[in-house]
């Protein structure tokens, strides 16, 4: 039979509850708050770059490492914006995304039965990746709404197994964004464990509230154990370009930079040269981005609110998790399939970001979409409290 073929590191993976209730709302024609498509007009500066690089024929294989141009522009960035001194011809990769740099790292950095702590919720993605490279998943419970990172509570969660932590600033699913203080004990705690540290930045820029988004590399020593993993995805909206990169000290990058000749050759060249162009976007591109995704976020707490789905207003990322528990379903799947079929508008259940049953009162909603189409989710999600009462 075909299944006597499948690896075993395969067998016990599932696919995300984010795939399958994209294909729910597919199936209803519903408006899609459950995956973070980010389906948002991308800027001109950055199409444009792509476009061009099209036509003057560069499409052909960058080094590994990424382009040159690109790797420039990256560490002028990271300069500016993160505080991070990296040198472009050693420290940077360009990946197939950010969950390529991830992966990258589980597999060039970590061996088999090697534990990774992941503080939960988590993203499923680095869930499933870390299982696929054969590491030891391993979870640290953060409690809403603050979702704080605790000393004793990270101290406890750490055994002989454990050789990297995850940390995801802003988060996804929660929209937590990791304070100074938090990473400072993060400091101590790895410097005394001798963990790796691997970042996963992806909304940095997405932030809200007057508050400032904080590399963890830039604190303490921090920086001689992380990966940062960053990318352009959801900064200028083409998740589907699939556009991301790693910093990290030398000896880590050279060795991600081997799995990732070995994985995916390049980056796409031509899609490197747009990114590169939106690097050049000026200082006001990305305020106007925070302030847009604030308003927008603004909206769809106020409709959850008042459909009495309390919302857990996030810090950053565009993403909110929403407190179901009072309604009666025994699971955040039922609550979110309710959703989707009374008023047509789709979620992600808790349990998708869970390992424990903290998650079955949750749903999680996306809100990375325009004005228009937002609001006319908001509309549709305040009739759910009715249709939810009069059951």
């Amino acid at each position: 039979m075909p299944g006597q073929f499948i690896a075993d590191r395969i067998r016990d993976i599932q696919q995300s509850e984010i795939r399958n209730m994209t294909r729910e709302c597919a199936r209803l024609e519903a408006i899609n708050l459950g995956q973070g498509l980010g389906d948002l007009p991308t800027p001109p500066l950055v199409a444009d770059g792509a476009i061009q690089a099209i036509r003057d024929r560069h499409s052909t294989y960058s080094f590994p490492e990424g382009s040159t141009r690109l790797r420039n522009a990256i560490a002028a960035k990271l300069k500016r914006d993160n505080g991070i001194d990296a040198d472009p011809e050693g420290q940077i990769v360009v990946t197939v995304g950010s969950t390529g740099a991830f992966a990258l790292a589980c597999m060039a950095l970590l061996n088999p039965g090697d534990g990774i702590l992941l503080p939960e919720p988590y993203y499923g993605y680095h869930l499933n990746q870390a299982k696929l490279a054969g590491l030891r998943p391993q979870f640290l419970p953060l409690a809403p709404p603050s979702f704080a990172l605790v000393e004793r509570e990270l101290r406890a969660a750490i055994t002989p197994e454990t050789r990297a932590l995850m940390l995801c600033t802003p988060s996804n699913p929660s929209g937590k964004l990791i304070t100074r203080e938090e990473l400072e004990m993060v400091d101590r705690v790895a410097r005394e464990h001798d963990l790796l540290v691997i970042t996963d930045e992806i909304y940095e820029y997405i932030v809200y509230d007057g508050r400032k988004h904080i590399s963890p590399a830039t604190v303490g020593s921090l920086g001689e154990r992380t990966v940062s993993i960053m990318g352009f995805s959801k900064t200028f909206s083409i998740t589907g370009w699939r556009m991301g990169y790693a910093v990290a000290p030398r000896e880590i990058a050279h060795a991600m930079n081997m799995a990732n000749d070995l994985f995916y050759v390049c980056a796409a060249t031509p899609l490197q040269h747009g990114v590169a162009n939106g690097l050049e976007a000026p200082p006001e591109f990305y305020r106007d981005l925070a302030a847009d995704y604030q308003r927008k976020r603004d909206t769809i707490c106020a409709a959850l609110n008042d459909a009495g789905l309390t919302p857990i207003v996030p810090q950053g990322a565009y993403y909110v998790l929403a407190d179901v528990s009072h309604l009666g379903f025994e699971t955040s799947k039922q609550a979110a399939m309710a959703l989707l079929e009374e008023t047509r508008v789709a979620s992600i259940p808790g349990s998708a970001f869970y390992q424990s049953a903290a998650g079955e009162g949750l749903l999680r909603f996306c809100f990375a979409k325009s004005d228009e189409e937002l609001g006319e989710a908001a509309r549709r999600i305040r009739t759910f409290r009715a249709a939810t009462a009069s059951h």
